[in-house]
């Protein structure tokens, strides 16, 4: 039989029968309009072919059961459910790890955030060292090499590093110093 001149109403009649043959034609029909549909409010092509695929699923699991009148309006408005279902469990699990980090600081002592806020400051200075200060200073604190150890590394003397190493914690300390001001008060 040939499905494709066949109504949406007769369609589901042989899908509620169980021809295969219907629900692909059904398939061929809708799938890139709810395709469309998903991504323009999902903006995630990969979300949205997930979302159609579970929906084309669904229809054929259920097709025993099936009361549909419309079946254009059933696949939207099913598209449109299962991505605004998604950004809700999306925005509740964003929820939640925004209250467990709101926990988690709230659980630290003042003293813990005060760590935590001079150490995120130095990382940050540590950043913004000019390139040489900046490699120095992180083989000798992150990596533990002595002076001796970079020279090697960097092919630069011995001399060199000590001096970008003094440059960096000089730097270091005097942006310290100004933000001690700044958080003492």
């Amino acid at each position: 039989m040939n499905y494709k001149s066949s109504s949406d109403k007769e369609l589901l009649g042989y899908l509620k029968e169980g021809s295969q043959e219907a629900f692909t034609e059904i398939y061929n029909r809708y799938w890139k309009q709810m395709l469309a549909i998903a991504y323009t409010f999902s903006k995630d092509k990969s979300v949205s072919q997930d979302i159609v695929q579970e929906i084309f699923a669904k229809l054929w699991a259920r097709q025993a059961e099936l009361n549909i009148e419309y079946l254009n309006t059933y696949l939207g408005s099913a598209v449109r459910f299962s991505v605004f279902k998604l950004i809700y469990k999306q925005k509740r699990r964003l929820e939640i790890e925004s209250q467990n980090v709101a926990d988690e600081l709230s659980t630290l002592t003042e003293e813990q955030i005060d760590t935590r806020f001079i150490q995120e400051y130095i990382n940050k200075v540590v950043e913004d060292l000019p390139e040489n200060c900046r490699m120095v200073f992180n083989y000798s604190r992150n990596y533990g090499l002595s002076t001796t150890e970079i020279s090697m590394e960097l092919g630069i003397s011995k001399k060199t590093v000590e001096g970008y190493l003094t440059k960096g914690l000089k730097i270091i300390r005097l942006n310290l110093k100004n933000a001690m001001n700044l958080f003492l008060f």
